[in-house]
């Protein structure tokens, strides 16, 4: 029943379970400038600190990075460091593998507040 069953290799997620955790999916801007051409690529990028901890002293950093190409802004890479990234990526990584585009992204209601609100906020 399995036996032709292969798992596509393309745009799975990766998280570093670290302090802050870190996490990515798809080509880094490098990579994507390559394959794509400088021109035909966008970044949308944010850093902040996250509400868990904006009034405590300690203030771990949360970034975030998407990386689109081309005229309809396919999302092609999507880069996050910062609390609670492992779990946002899951979904986020399903959004990738289907081909979202930046307007896919901005078509999202955002939940307030979270963190992950800003990938579907980016401008």
């Amino acid at each position: 029943r399995f036996a032709g069953s292969k798992l596509d290799y393309v745009n799975i997620p990766t998280v570093i379970f670290g302090h802050p955790t870190a996490g990515t999916v798809g080509l880094t801007e490098e990579q994507a400038r390559q394959q794509y051409g400088s021109d035909a690529i966008k970044v949308y990028q944010t850093r902040f600190t996250n509400m868990f901890n904006a009034l405590t002293p300690f203030k771990p950093p949360t970034a975030m990075k998407l990386v689109v190409a081309g005229t309809d802004e396919k999302v092609v890479g999507l880069h996050i460091i910062g609390r609670g990234c492992d779990e946002m990526l899951q979904g986020f990584g399903v959004a990738v593998k289907m081909g979202a585009t930046k307007r896919d992204f901005d078509s999202c209601v955002a939940i307030h507040p979270t963190s992950s609100e800003e990938l579907v906020t980016m401008r």
